[in-house]
């Protein structure tokens, strides 16, 4: 008998855990933080349903936090076995998850510090260290190829596109064929593959980020240069909160394509986030997952100028010239961002651009929604930058695209479970499913188990 059942990214965009039961055997695909409303970081604290050490392996899909982020806790508690990706989601994930240890060390010495935590002392949920020994675990695979895992199934990774290394997982074990999906890409991206076709599965598990949203098809290039030249215009400063992977190189490439078209001549462009510099450099150096060749992934990854001090950093966020500043994290929920949020949000000059998905409970979805002021630091910061959003920039395949991928498969699964969206977003996609494919679909819901 084969179980699954979602312990994370279900009914919600974040979190994601998909565990796989056959027997005395577990297999986790995924392993993700909560990001987002507060009910759901505190889950990040609460034990897991299952015991780490009673999980087999973990085979991850791709390395964003949300889908990698608890990996150093499920080490940190007793996981032994190996955690299966691409060898780019290796790379990114070691750049992620010693980043996500940095800054939640930070943070907790911070609110020591400034008093602002309900707890004594404010305790980082994993820490540096944690991350580099989950590193030690990790084991690559080939793509298109059948790859072992512990308890007699087998794993085929394919290219989804949404980042450096994403891939989406084809699992075959106790005679049947499951696959999920990971986040898919976009189709046509100039910089990414697009999300490859899978021929089977008797079942399916898909992401649902954008199941009730197409994305403008306007040109992503033109429209970021408006805000930034309407910014400049005013006197002003755009700050790009960006994913410092996917997003934040996509970015560049579209800044490098405006300057070569002679505009943006006077505005500079700073990249202030030292995982996102690194980031760039493995763009360069993983050219098969994405179309760019080695010239333009090079001119493009230095059109900006890459910020590595913290000193460098405040003298940014001093500087009234009329610039850009791409920063991470994608959400505003931490890192260096937060800092010139404080410094740029608070005058009507400036521009707030946000550039990929807001999670409900993030500043990005506040501030998206009309928010007057933010919380940052213990304080409440009052909002009067314009705030625009790009949404064709989205790495997140939307509704469309989601049925193009299901569209490859050559015959109807037994079930699709439908993850990794509000419950709006999945809901949406489970009908057009019914509708348009006539498959049977749900929307699982957290810690529900399905007999496959």
């Amino acid at each position: 008998m084969l179980t699954l059942r979602s312990l994370g990214g279900a009914g919600t965009v974040t979190g994601s855990k998909h565990l796989l039961s056959s027997g005395d055997h577990r297999l986790l695909v995924d392993c993700g933080l909560f990001q987002g409303l507060k009910n759901l970081r505190e889950q990040n604290w609460a034990p897991l349903p299952i015991q780490a050490d009673n999980i087999d392996a973990v085979v991850l899909t791709h390395a964003h936090l949300d889908h990698s982020g608890y990996l150093p806790r499920l080490v940190r508690d007793g996981f032994r076995g190996p955690i299966v990706s691409t060898e780019a989601t290796r790379d990114v994930a070691e750049l992620i998850l010693k980043d996500s240890g940095h800054l939640q060390e930070k943070d907790a010495e911070y609110a020591n510090r400034k008093g602002f935590s309900r707890h004594s002392p404010a305790l980082p949920l994993y820490g540096v260290h944690d991350a580099e020994h989950a590193m030690s675990f990790f084991r690559t695979a080939p793509l298109h190829q059948n790859v072992s895992l512990p308890g007699g199934a087998t794993l085929q990774l394919r290219r989804t596109g949404h980042i450096l290394g994403a891939a989406s997982a084809e699992i075959r074990w106790a005679g049947r064929t499951i696959v999920f999906s990971g986040d898919l890409g976009r189709y046509g991206d100039p910089v990414m593959v697009d999300p490859e076709p899978v021929p089977e599965a008797d079942y399916i598990v898909i992401e649902s980020t954008y199941g009730n949203r197409l994305h403008d098809h306007a040109d992503p290039a033109a429209a970021l240069g408006d805000i930034i030249e309407r910014t400049a215009s005013r006197g002003g400063t755009t700050v790009i909160p960006a994913f410092a992977v996917g997003r934040a190189q996509a970015l560049l490439y579209y800044l490098w394509q405006l300057k070569q078209n002679g505009r943006l001549r006077n505005i500079p462009v700073y990249l202030d986030s030292p995982m996102a510099t690194s980031a760039s450099e493995l763009l360069c150096r993983h050219h098969e997952d994405h179309r760019l060749s080695a010239g333009t992934c090079a001119q493009a990854c230095n059109v900006a100028t890459y910020v590595r001090t913290v000193d460098e950093s405040k003298a940014l966020s001093a500087n009234t010239y009329p610039k850009v500043i791409i920063s991470a994290s994608g959400m505003a929920t931490g890192g260096r961002v937060l800092h010139h949020l404080v410094a740029f949000v608070q005058d009507h000059r400036n521009t707030v651009l946000f550039s990929g998905f807001q999670a409900a409970g993030t500043r990005g979805r506040d501030m998206l929604q009309g928010a007057r002021e933010i919380r940052m630091f213990g304080q409440w910061i009052p909002v009067r930058a314009e705030v625009s959003e790009l949404p064709m920039l989205s790495a997140h395949a939307d509704a469309a695209e989601l049925m193009r991928w299901l569209s490859g498969f050559r015959r109807a699964p037994q079930r699709v479970f439908i993850v990794h969206g509000e419950p709006e977003a999945a809901e949406a996609l489970r009908m057009r499913i019914g509708r348009e494919l006539g498959w049977n679909a749900v929307v699982p819901r957290q810690d529900q188990a399905f007999t496959l």
